[in-house]
């Protein structure tokens, strides 16, 4: 994806702008590659992040029941080569008194392996705890190159995720001087705030409310909620209460979807993990200032077949009280007309579910076509015996009321 955006933004949103993951994360896992020799095996020490690179430390690599030992270079990388393929391997490093450890995994046969130790800053985690001590003052935060929208069709409307990268970038907290809440779009149903999110975030019906103070740096909050389209076309209008850096649409093409947004100037199409996704991307959004985002050809089900259904059975009940109120001989056989009746109101029930299972996609059409017929077939045979002196139901009658 960040490819994507960065072909489409043409080289002006730098890659720096989108947060990596946190190297901590990434620690100990090996990764195949094919820039290395074959068998052997790269060990790169970072402390915090990245750019910390430790340089003339050593690294043990425990192959099976020995161990080799090479010191790191001036990129903290130590690399062990010509090892025997498929023997289990385990890199082991200790930095301050930390032990760091890989997964173990087997020596490759072709290729390398690359893996990450990373130990922690605890000089960063020091003034970050020493920051967060600071009492909170008044001051802003935006909505940050993190931020981005994301949109995926579902069958009756579009399930819609705000991934939001909220930026305090003083180095004390920060209490924004109107609370941070905003509401979902219009229509939104099962608001609710994502795995991973911030603490400080709560979903309270449509309404998220982030609670202050915001520490120095970022604070991440995603949400998601469902919006039903009735039509082939649906409109959010949306507004947060910071500013937003950089409006990020990212929406997944499904049939002729199309997105249009006044306030989105580029977007194109792309592929991403297999799919089609339509990217947009605008200018800055000032706090409380609304957008709207223009979606049609959504994939939808008509509600043609269902009003159509639920007149016939209206006209269906209708005729059946008109018809059981043509009956004046009290003399008749009561028991019948009463199993009929209630043969009939059954059949008015299969015939709604039939239909709703048509149009949700349950039921295959020759089947659907096949089970109509009959249930149409039997109705005909009972309001004949109704309408009849004699209510009796002849042979097919009989067959149609057994199915």
């Amino acid at each position: 994806m960040l490819s994507v955006l960065g072909v489409l933004f043409g080289g002006e949103v730098a890659y720096g702008q989108f947060q990596m993951p946190d190297p901590k994360q990434m620690s100990g896992i090996p990764r195949p590659v094919d820039d290395l020799p074959g068998g052997a095996v790269s060990v790169r020490l970072i402390r915090g992040d990245l750019s910390n690179n430790i340089a003339n430390h050593p690294v043990e690599l425990h192959v099976g029941d020995k161990v080799q030992t090479v010191n790191t270079d001036s990129a903290g990388r130590a690399q062990f080569d010509r090892l025997p393929p498929g023997a289990t391997l385990k890199a082991v490093a200790v930095v301050d008194g930390e032990r760091l450890e890989s997964q173990s995994f087997p020596a490759p046969s072709q290729g390398g392996i690359r893996l990450m130790l990373v130990a922690t800053d605890k000089e960063k985690e020091r003034k970050e705890a020493e920051e967060a001590k600071t009492p909170a003052v008044s001051g802003l935060v935006v909505l940050g190159g993190e931020s981005r929208i994301v949109i995926e069709p579902s069958d009756d409307g579009i399930q819609v995720f705000y991934l939001l990268d909220i930026s305090n970038t003083a180095r004390t907290p920060v209490n924004p001087s109107s609370p941070f809440t905003f509401e979902m779009p219009k229509g939104a149903t099962g608001t609710g705030i994502l795995e991973g999110s911030s603490p400080l975030a709560h979903a309270i019906g449509p309404r998220i409310v982030v609670d202050g103070p915001f520490p120095p740096g970022e604070t991440f909050v995603q949400v998601g909620a469902n919006l039903p389209a009735r039509s082939g076309s649906l409109e959010i209008t949306q507004s947060f209460p910071a500013t937003v850096q950089q409006l990020v649409v990212i929406a997944k093409k499904v049939g002729d979807l199309k997105l249009a947004s006044p306030q989105i100037n580029r977007q194109q199409e792309a592929p991403a993990a297999g799919e089609v996704v339509i990217v947009g991307a605008g200018g800055t959004i000032a706090a409380g200032q609304p957008f709207t985002l223009t979606l049609s050809g959504l994939p939808h089900h008509s509600n043609v077949p269902r009003t159509v259904a639920l007149s016939l059975v209206g006209l269906i009940v209708v005729a059946g009280a008109w018809a059981a109120g043509r009956s004046t001989n009290p003399a008749a056989p009561a028991a019948e007309r009463k199993r009929l009746i209630a043969r009939r109101e059954k059949l008015f029930q299969d015939l709604v579910k039939l239909e709703n299972d048509r149009r949700r996609g349950r039921i295959e059409p020759p089947r659907y076509s096949a089970r109509r017929e009959e249930i149409f077939t039997t109705l005909e045979q009972i309001y004949g015996a109704l309408d009849s002196d004699d209510i009796s139901p002849g042979p097919a009658d009989r067959t149609g009321l057994a199915a």
